[in-house]
């Protein structure tokens, strides 16, 4: 509404001030040529007779020239002019045997010989036609318009004198200022009408706008019960219609999209639950039969063999669902500590040492700042331990037997870990779908350790609970990294990350892990490493 009214105030302006400035020159120029018109007609007039007069005259000497002039003089002043003028008469060249000196009708006054111009002067002496100009007459420290007319008339012994008349404009001036002043009113009277005009308009339009936006405010907050108030059967009023139509449609579907979700979310969990018991038998079930499965045919050792890695892929699957249900119902909470992370780095490369060997990748480590540099950081070891122990299996899955690296940097506020590997590498595609649950980037490739698809998704929501960022990144056939950064401490939030995405770093920097690196906590291979581990033992067995 401000900027309507604002904007309607300033075109207002401009475009009265456009026309008032035309219509007062169209009237000064009216009101000035109408004058202009009537003097010159009177002084046309009247020079013409004064030169008659002057030069019918029969002077010969000073006195005489004098008296003739003084009488022509008095003769035109006792004749009523339009406007009030003076009478200047003036030697036009400078001789040491003038009769006459410059004379003006009014002693003293400012609308005399002082007003007329060398030009006017200069045109008088060389012609003998009537000439005008327009000139400025001081009246009480202002100047005011006037126009002086001449003529040039010969007078004894035989020099050439003008004759002036200069009139005074000042009516006419004060019409046009009056005019003026009637049109700069107006203008006033208009912009505020416009202004006021613009105002109500906008009111009545942003007002039911801005009531809409504050209610959409409301039901985006969950307010779902919230509705505009109609008046009227104007176009407003069936905008409010069906903008609450409109509102009371999403309240529906989302109700039912969250009972649905509910639903879904109590499911899982009911189901997960349930499964665990006669998961738990069925897995002691199977796993006597593995351990008893050398006493068997080849064909029932095989089966025992497949029941046990499928009962263990059921209970991470299972385990996962569990974990999921929890963070959805808002259940999870951190157990927080002061934990170094560069020791944990080191412990999930240790754990994963395995896994490596026997897909021959080599896992090193890129601590940035220094060893003697502090990672300290108030976290949740058990869920850091998680997240680590998932990227680093990742890793090691798609790293097609490249190197992979765990890069450690920390800031005054901040400590990023960032896990590079060189292998197949993601599309930016793949990149924005990689944290999704049960999402995977080629459906048809064989994973060797056969997860259920939750990993990243599990990863970042434990991210989240530290106040954390999980960030991917990936090029096709140049590799992939993830990089975590959590805070130092939780109630102090971080600004930039201590690591770029992918970080930079030279293969001298590079640091071995082998499995003599002393652990400083529990090293527990995850139950997807576990299965791999025993399947690819089984196979060579």
């Amino acid at each position: 509404m401000f900027r309507a009214v604002f904007f309607t105030g300033l075109l207002t302006l401009l475009g009265t001030g456009l026309v008032a400035y035309f219509l007062v020159q169209q009237v000064t120029s009216g009101l000035f040529q109408e004058r202009f018109e009537q003097v010159e007609m009177e002084a046309t007039q009247e020079l013409i007779s004064t030169r008659a007069a002057l030069t019918a005259g029969q002077a010969t000497d000073s006195s005489e020239t004098s008296t003739l002039v003084h009488d022509t003089v008095n003769s035109l002043e006792s004749q009523a002019a339009q406007l009030p003028r003076v009478t200047t008469i003036m030697p036009l060249e400078e001789a040491g045997s003038l009769y006459l000196p410059t004379q003006s009708t009014t002693t003293g006054s400012q609308m005399g010989a002082e007003v007329i111009s060398e030009e006017l002067k200069e045109a008088v002496l060389n012609g003998t036609e009537q000439y005008w100009q327009p000139v400025g007459i001081m009246q009480d420290g202002q100047e005011i318009p006037g126009v002086a007319f001449g003529t040039q008339v010969q007078l004894p012994p035989g020099h050439a004198y003008g004759i002036f008349f200069v009139y005074d404009f000042s009516s006419v001036q004060e019409n046009v200022n009056f005019v003026f002043r009637v049109f700069l009113v107006a203008a006033g009277v208009i912009l505020v009408m416009n202004m006021l005009i613009a105002a109500w308009v906008s009111r009545s339009v942003v007002q039911p706008v801005s009531q809409a936006a504050q209610v959409s405010e409301r039901i985006a907050s969950g307010q779902l019960d919230q509705r505009l108030a109609v008046v009227g059967e104007d176009e407003i009023a069936r905008l409010g219609v069906s903008f609450n139509r409109m509102a009371s449609t999403l309240q529906e579907q989302i109700t039912q999209l969250a009972n649905l979700s509910k639903m879904q979310q109590r499911f899982v969990s009911d189901v997960s639950h349930e499964l665990r018991t006669p998961l738990t038998t069925i897995s002691m079930a199977a796993d006597m039969l593995h351990e008893s499965r050398h006493d068997f045919d080849p064909i029932s050792r095989r089966s025992a063999e497949l029941l046990h890695h499928q009962v263990e892929r059921f209970q991470a699957l299972l385990a996962d669902l569990l974990e999921m249900s929890r963070f959805d119902a808002g259940a999870a909470e951190l157990a927080l500590g002061n934990v170094d992370l560069l020791d944990l780095s080191r412990e999930v490369l240790v754990a994963a040492q395995p896994l490596a060997d026997q897909s021959g990748t080599e896992l090193s480590i890129v601590v940035q700042g220094g060893s003697e540099a502090s990672f300290i950081a108030e976290v949740d070891r058990r869920r850091i331990d998680r997240i680590l122990r998932n990227l680093v299996n990742n890793a090691i899955e798609h790293s097609e037997g490249r190197p992979v690296d765990l890069v450690i940097a920390a800031s005054p506020t901040a400590v990023g870990i960032a896990v590079r590997d060189h292998g197949i590498g993601m599309t930016p595609a793949e990149v924005a779908h990689v944290f999704d649950r049960f999402w995977r980037a080629d459906p048809a490739r064989a994973r060797t350790t056969g997860g259920s698809g939750l990993g990243l998704s599990i990863a970042t929501e434990d991210t989240r609970l530290h106040q954390g960022t999980l960030d991917a990144w990936g090029q096709k056939g140049q590799g992939a990294c993830f990089r975590l950064v959590v805070p130092r401490r939780q109630d102090t939030p971080y600004g930039a990350s201590p690591l770029a995405l992918p970080p930079v770093y030279q293969s001298t920097d590079r640091e071995n892990v082998d499995s003599e690196t002393i652990i400083t906590g529990e090293i527990a291979y995850d139950r997807v490493q576990e299965q791999a581990l025993v399947q690819q033992k089984e196979g060579r067995s």
